[in-house]
């Protein structure tokens, strides 16, 4: 054996002195960040229809505002991680609000398609810079314990709330002011956070080292060849199937052989971007996985409740959000409850229950129906998963960024925040695929029996009322099973948790990572 030592250093970035005050307006900072990039992955789906009118958008183009911002979004996060480890966090988290806040007064402004896709991908980049650096200060700014927890626990809610505040929020602005106001809302916030950030941020030490470029490239090219054909897999509405089409198996086919290249060169690299090192813990890596099946759920019962709200229940944009509301009072609730019971239960009873709650609330999504009222059929089931959830994500950053390097927390917290995006596409290509595939197969059922016993032969125009409530017969079934599937997925959730997690209390309010250093 080489003569080395084990010393346990402090960790930087954590001043002890730091006032109590003081971590209130840093985490008032941090919340705020988080809030707005995840807010915006949602506000402008209520908007598409103003923005289709304004600027001319066809229907395939249209979904481009919305996918131009997730590629980016999902791409960038493990480049976004490591530039806050190595070039400071609050300089890097302080770069990427900035750059946010003036891609969104772009779109606001944007009189052409290309201008507004284009501020929309540069959103993508700011977010990838933000959230990983914001997760990360969380965790060097906060000391271990009750401070920390109760940072994770706002934090937490601001990630999972942000998605519902989005929905209200657009609808809102939408209606009584316009499109645009989306955007232009988020440039006075940006600037507000990037004037307080030096004010109530520490900074982290920039690290000697450079950026591993092969393996950024491979990575980000990688994810966002990924994010891509799923994004463009989902079964459509008639129930054809993209699965086979060849932009999405050249995409999958794709991100398989750069990820699995970024795979090889980070085993050799010496500046890697992502350490391997970090995925050797089965706790880690466990919640990782997790977090994937927490993002597939999520995002898949976003997407169907509100098409079903809409469409099924004929719900305006702004009462569509509003229903939210309960979702997200339940998340916040439950984060505030699970940052107080860590250090008392520790973080695997929390997930476990977290994740057969969700299951049960997903379940319990399956039984709505056409004829479901909200207060009879989704109010309680929405409220029980959003209890699921929030349980869920305070443990989960906690395990994620426990006893990692200090050098090393920005890229740990990026690869939760690509979890948390990787299984929203999942989501949105898996469970949509299965409920559209439901709900053509059902219209087609009905349709063949109208046929076969319409004394003319002839069936119902498709503006109908026969036609309509046929559809939305079919709608409800496929959404059914679709929740059936992502109850399923977060049963998966709760069997990873029982295989994977075995952290100890003491392991999430101890001491930073061994560091071995020759002597």
């Amino acid at each position: 054996m080489s003569n080395a030592q084990t010393v346990i250093r402090p960790t930087a970035g954590r001043p002890a002195s730091t006032q109590p005050s003081r971590l209130g307006l840093a985490l008032a900072v941090i919340a705020t960040a988080q809030l707005m990039v995840v807010l915006d992955a949602t506000i402008v789906n209520v908007t598409l229809p103003h923005i289709q009118r304004s600027l001319g958008f066809s229907g395939s183009g249209l979904e481009w505002v919305v996918n131009a911002y997730t590629l980016a979004f999902g791409g960038l996060l493990l480049l976004g991680g490591r530039a806050g480890d190595l070039l400071g966090r609050r300089r890097v988290f302080i770069c990427g609000v900035l750059l946010f806040s003036l891609a969104s007064l772009a779109g606001g402004l944007a009189t052409s398609q290309a201008w507004l896709l284009g501020a929309r991908a540069i959103q993508g980049v700011g977010a990838a810079i933000t959230a990983p650096t914001a997760l990360s200060l969380v965790a060097t700014t906060f000391p271990e314990g009750a401070p920390r927890n109760r940072a994770m626990g706002v934090y937490a809610a601001m990630s999972v709330a942000g998605a519902t505040t989005g929905l209200i929020t657009g609808g809102v602005l939408t209606t009584y002011l316009s499109w645009r106001w989306v955007f232009f809302v988020n440039a006075p916030i940006g600037v507000a956070l990037a004037l307080a950030a030096p004010r109530v941020l520490p900074e982290s030490p920039r690290r000697r080292g450079r950026f591993d470029v092969p393996g950024v490239i491979t990575a980000t090219c990688g994810l966002v060849a990924l994010v891509y054909g799923l994004s463009s897999a989902a079964t459509g509405p008639d129930g054809a199937s993209q699965w086979t089409r060849p932009k999405v198996v050249v995409s999958l086919t794709l991100a398989a052989v750069l990820l699995t290249t970024f795979v090889i060169i980070e085993r050799r690299s010496t500046h890697a971007l992502l350490p391997l090192r970090l995925l050797r813990d089965r706790n880690r890596s466990g919640a990782y996985l997790i977090m994937l099946c927490v993002g597939t759920a999520l995002f898949g019962m976003f997407f169907f409740l509100t098409i079903f709200m809409q469409t099924v229940w004929g719900f305006s944009a702004l009462k569509t959000g509003l229903a939210y509301l309960p979702f997200a009072g339940g998340v916040l609730l439950a984060s505030g409850a699970a940052a107080q019971l860590v250090p008392r239960v520790g973080a695997r009873p929390l997930l476990l229950a977290g994740s057969a709650i969700t299951a049960s609330g997903m379940f319990w999504l399956s039984r709505i129906s056409e004829h479901s009222h909200y207060t009879g059929a989704l109010l309680g089931p929405m409220f029980v998963t959003a209890v699921g959830f929030g349980l869920q994500f305070v443990p989960l950053s906690l395990v994620a960024l426990s006893q990692v390097r200090e050098q090393d927390t920005g890229v740990a917290a990026s690869l939760l925040n690509t979890g948390q995006q990787i299984g929203g596409s999942i989501g949105l290509a898996v469970l949509g695929t299965v409920a559209w595939t439901v709900v053509a197969d059902t219209v087609a059922s009905y349709t063949h029996t109208a046929s076969t016993h319409a004394p003319t032969g002839q069936l119902p125009r498709s503006g109908g009322s026969a036609a309509a409530t046929i559809y939305r017969h079919a709608l409800a079934v496929g959404f059914s099973r679709g929740f059936l599937v992502a109850a399923g997925i977060a049963v998966l959730a709760f069997l990873i948790t029982v295989c994977a997690i075995r952290v100890r209390r003491a392991d999430l309010a101890g001491n930073p990572m061994p560091e071995t250093v020759s002597s």
